[in-house]
């Protein structure tokens, strides 16, 4: 039993030794830049596109008394166009969901082509369309459901609704709460959808090199996973071990008690 417990506690030293030099992100920044700052290059941004099934948030505001007679209003408030509701799992989201032929329904407004075009670009088309109803209008767009899914070995896993559409894949890492001591940190997959097809890219944390990944920043739906590394699973085999030589030790122990009882 002596024999067995040293050698679990061997290998369990063994094991954490081994994942720590695997923990640091960006390894390799040198450590003599306290004074000199080092320069990365970062990949270019680019505005996602509108695809079908997204949803939207739009308002239509402005201060002209007869718009706010056409709609109803009795004083001569600000006019805001008001999304439908869409229900989610768990949570109601509020917006305007592109349809399949890529286009909104606004009120007043009507159908509006928004599907392959910045929430910029959408802003600026439905602006000179309410400009034909409201004077000087005011046009807010942005996404309502910009999602992304964090999965794997960080510390909470799930879906986030993300406010801000540019977002970096390190942005949601840290949103799930960074990876745990057991991931990987140099074979973080990210899973896109494109066209139809499922892309798959890979990004190594401990390398600077990841700024310049043309897909450093992410897209509504993309999906982060985190591999667990070996060490995970030494650890998972080892606590078995720990567990099944506690439980045979107890059963020994036992055994020994009702032999010297009888």
């Amino acid at each position: 039993m002596l024999k067995i417990i040293s050698l679990l506690a061997c290998a369990s030293v063994f094991v954490s030794c081994r994942s720590y030099k695997d923990i640091p992100y960006f390894r390799d920044v040198p450590d003599s830049i306290y004074k000199n700052p080092a320069y990365v290059g970062m990949t270019n941004y680019t505005d996602p596109k509108i695809q079908p099934n997204d949803l939207l948030q739009v308002s239509v505001q402005t201060l002209d008394p007869s718009a706010s007679a056409m709609s109803g209003a009795s004083t001569t408030a600000v006019y805001s166009v008001q999304a439908s509701s869409s229900g989610g799992a768990g949570a109601t989201t509020t917006g305007f969901m592109v349809d399949k032929d890529g286009m909104i329904e606004l009120p007043l407004v009507g159908k509006v082509p928004v599907a392959g075009k910045t929430t910029s670009e959408a802003r600026e088309l439905i602006r000179s369309r309410a400009a034909i109803y409201y004077k000087e209008p005011v046009v807010n767009v942005r996404y309502a459901n910009f999602n992304i899914t964090v999965l794997g070995e960080v510390a909470r896993p799930s879906q986030y609704i993300v406010p801000n559409e540019k977002i970096s894949i390190l942005d949601a890492i840290a949103m799930a709460g960074d990876l745990t001591i057991y991931g990987k940190r140099d074979n973080v997959l990210l899973i896109r959808e494109t066209e139809g097809a499922k892309q798959f890219t890979r990004f190594n944390l401990n390398s600077t090199e990841m700024f310049q990944n043309p897909n450093f920043y992410l897209r509504q739906g993309d999906v982060v996973y985190v591999e667990p590394s070996k060490s995970k699973a030494a650890s998972t085999d080892m606590q078995r071990l720990r567990n099944l030589t506690l439980a045979t030790s107890v059963i020994n122990l036992m055994v020994i008690l009702v032999i010297r009882l009888l």
